[in-house]
């Protein structure tokens, strides 16, 4: 997969998870979570372009692992948007999907860059 498609990728993961929390519930609790959501699941993007354009091997390995640290953080607040009877998780599921596939995608790629080092 080419890198621009990758930064595509988090993009429009990052335009879902931000059209998701625009029909989130105005509920104090749903709000919360939405936020934290918001900010994790915008943020996978930044961190990958922010790796794209490392200066090192290094640099690159941690701001994909800030990526991948971000990615874990927006599947939580998906569990709990579910488990809390927030959202059924049939809505979830897709970008729950996504967010595995990206994870496993960042995975390797630190992997194989700690492989050439």
């Amino acid at each position: 997969m080419p890198e621009y498609d990758l930064r595509e990728r988090t993009k429009a993961f990052a335009l879902w998870v931000i059209r998701l929390y625009t029909v989130l519930p105005k509920t104090t609790e749903a709000q919360v979570l939405g936020k934290q959501l918001l900010r994790s699941g915008t943020s996978v993007g930044a961190n990958y372009r922010e790796a794209y354009r490392a200066r090192s091997d290094a640099e690159f390995i941690a701001k994909l692992g800030d990526a991948l640290r971000e990615l874990d953080e927006t599947a939580y607040w998906f569990e709990l948007l579910i488990e809390s009877g927030i959202l059924p998780a049939e809505k979830l599921s897709p970008l729950q999907d996504e967010t595995n596939q990206l994870t496993a995608i960042f995975t390797t790629i630190v992997k194989k860059k700690k492989g050439n080092l």
